[in-house]
């Protein structure tokens, strides 16, 4: 099965549903950022602020253009990936794009988690107040991006590993419907 790359901002569930997904489906995930991290033996906030944000997503567009040749992957992109280069045209081509949506209040909520927010370098150091304005401004410069995935599948209902467990049948039952055979 080729690819299928989960995507959208940040806190919408990429990693969690995405996990789920690919063991109820029986395929590997990677988590593209952890991916980069183990090539380069530091972590995304040390890259970040080491070589900066430009240097830090042809990093991020050569290991997705590895993950993209892979097979049986469900792959959860960087909120950033789809905006860069050709990266969404290489997932287009590559596999299945799911741009996974919930509201910017869902999606902060879950960033303001303390474990969430010091791992991510565009918020870390922002007041609380502040992460909700940014997000709001993202979704809507990202969008355009974002809509070019193949499906939009809203990833609101994950807050348990019940829901998530539900979230990622509904998922897996509507790729396998959508690939056609040549893809599966």
């Amino acid at each position: 099965m080729r690819p299928v790359f989960l995507i959208g901002y940040m806190g919408c569930g990429k990693t969690t549903l995405g996990e789920v997904l690919a063991r109820q489906m029986g395929l590997r995930f990677i988590d593209l950022d952890e991916y980069i991290e183990q090539r380069q033996a530091m972590s995304i906030v040390d890259l970040f602020a080491t070589v900066g944000e430009s240097r830090f997503r042809e990093m991020e567009s050569a290991a997705l253009s590895d993950v993209a040749a892979m097979c049986d992957v469900v792959v959860g992109c960087g909120g950033g990936t789809p905006c860069y280069g050709d990266n969404m045209a290489l997932m287009n081509e590559s596999g299945i794009t799911v741009w996974l949506t919930t509201s910017p209040e869902r999606i902060t909520a879950r960033l303001l988690l303390p474990e969430q927010k010091a791992k991510r370098p565009k918020i870390n150091n922002l007041p609380d107040d502040a992460v909700l304005p940014l997000v709001e401004k993202e979704l809507s410069i990202r969008y355009p991006f974002y809509s070019q995935c193949r499906l939009q599948f809203d990833s609101t209902d994950i807050e348990t590993a019940a829901a998530t467990e539900r979230t990622a049948r509904r998922l897996a039952s509507l790729l396998s419907v959508d690939l056609p055979l040549s893809e599966k």
